[in-house]
Parts: structure tokens; C-alpha cells; sequence
């Protein structure tokens, strides 16, 4: 068995697998399949020209066609397994390697179909191991964000005062983690990033060491920041 006949069936949105093969973004699950060594994609009429413009290097096929054909004198449709099946018995294979993250359901029904489903030990795609000198660059582009949020929420401290009950005043409102985590945000975001769960945790809050934080910021108390954003055009 080959193993590098591969397939995910998920989104790219958060599948890392799924983006680094197709390297578009699509909300929805979908069908990937490397063949031989060779890239096919099913998509639904809703992204199969986009896909055809952003995934060159796969063969981008048509879901409803795909379906039309296994369907013919069936009254169901046709679901994913039934496509995936289709699509192996055309390439003459019965079995394929999927991540460890493949949705149990589906590894199930495809059995039912006879097909084998076998999960890949180790890395799923070895190369993501070894990153190429333009995903050094994305990766130093989404650091940048980082830092560009933190400065902006350090210097948001170092303007903000001490207020009554030693709460943190900025621009004459009470600056609460909310606010602080909004001002950093924002800063990111116009960056060319996507932040996602950013902390700011003050005072006891910030013992907890994935509390979000919701607290209001007082003076001689620690706070605890971490940014972790994404480039929004490559992820």
C-alpha cells in the first residue's frame, strides 16, 4: 500500500493539513485526494471557481457531477462516502491514508463501501516539518502583528492613569481587560491579521494561564498579555 495516497475530508479554515494541501480558504468540509501523487479536489458549485484559480496545482473536480454520475437510476443522493468511493474505484484503489483527526462517522460508513481507511502515523505531510524560505517570511509577517499589537497595548498602559479604587483610567473611561484586549485587537486587524483569543488578565486573573480576562486593571497588580494572531491572507 502507497503510502503517500492520501485524503482529508474537513474545511481549511481550521484543518492545518487541509490548508497547507490546498492552500486556499474554504469554510466548508470537503473532499481532498492525492492520488499518485497528484492532487484532486471535489468541490460544490459554490467554490469550484475559485478553486480552479487558487488550487492550479489540483485537479479541481465538480461535486454535482460527481454525484450525477454514481446517482443515475438511484432516488438518494448521493453523500461524501459515495463520492469518495467513485472516485478510488476510478483510480483502481480500495484503500487510503487519512490523519489522525478523520471524522470517525465518515472512516465508518466508507468501510460499510469497503473501502479501507487507514491512518497515517507520524506526520501527515512530512515537508510541513521544513518550512521553505516564503513560509519563513508569512510566518515573520504574522509575528510582526504580534508585536505591532503588544506595543500598542503597552503604550495604552503607559498613557492610562490611577483612578478611584486604584482602577486604570484611560482617555477619562476605566480601562478593563476588555477594552485593553480591544485596543490590541484592533491594532492587528489593521495590521493584515486575525486575533483570536488574546489575554489580558489582570491581577489574580492572570494566574490562571489561559484566563481570557475580564477584570477591571489596577494599578500595582501584574497583567498578563499573550498575542498570538494569524496573517489573514495565508493563516
Amino acid at each position: 500500500m502507497n503510502r503517500d495516497n492520501l485524503m482529508i475530508v474537513a474545511d481549511s479554515e481550521h484543518d492545518a493539513n487541509m490548508l497547507y494541501a490546498v492552500r486556499m480558504f474554504v469554510p466548508d468540509p470537503f473532499i481532498y485526494l492525492r492520488l499518485r501523487g497528484k492532487c484532486h479536489i471535489v468541490m460544490s458549485d459554490l467554490g469550484i471557481d475559485r478553486a480552479r484559480e487558487q488550487a492550479r496545482h489540483c485537479r479541481v473536480l465538480s461535486l454535482p457531477k460527481c454525484q450525477k454520475q454514481i446517482q443515475r437510476n438511484r432516488t438518494e443522493k448521493p453523500g461524501a462516502a459515495q463520492v469518495i468511493r467513485f472516485l478510488l474505484r476510478a483510480a483502481r484503489m480500495k484503500r487510503i491514508f487519512v490523519p489522525q483527526n478523520f471524522p470517525l462517522g465518515m472512516a465508518r460508513e466508507l468501510g460499510k463501501l469497503k473501502v479501507k481507511v487507514e491512518v497515517k502515523s507520524g506526520g501527515f505531510f512530512r515537508k510541513r516539518e521544513f518550512k521553505t524560505a516564503e513560509e519563513v517570511k508569512k510566518i515573520s509577517a504574522a509575528l510582526m502583528m504580534a508585536e505591532v499589537g503588544l506595543a500598542e497595548g503597552i503604550q495604552a498602559l503607559k498613557n492610562s492613569k490611577i483612578g478611584g479604587k486604584r482602577r486604570l483610567v484611560y482617555r477619562h473611561v476605566p480601562l478593563t481587560a476588555d477594552k485593553l484586549r480591544a485596543i490590541i485587537n484592533t491594532a492587528i486587524l489593521q495590521a493584515g491579521g486575525l486575533a483570536s483569543h488574546t489575554i489580558v488578565a489582570g491581577g489574580k486573573q492572570g494566574c490562571d494561564p489561559q484566563e481570557q480576562g475580564h477584570c477591571v486593571l489596577r494599578d500595582h497588580e501584574p497583567i498578563n498579555i499573550d498575542v498570538f494572531p494569524s496573517f489573514e491572507k495565508t493563516g
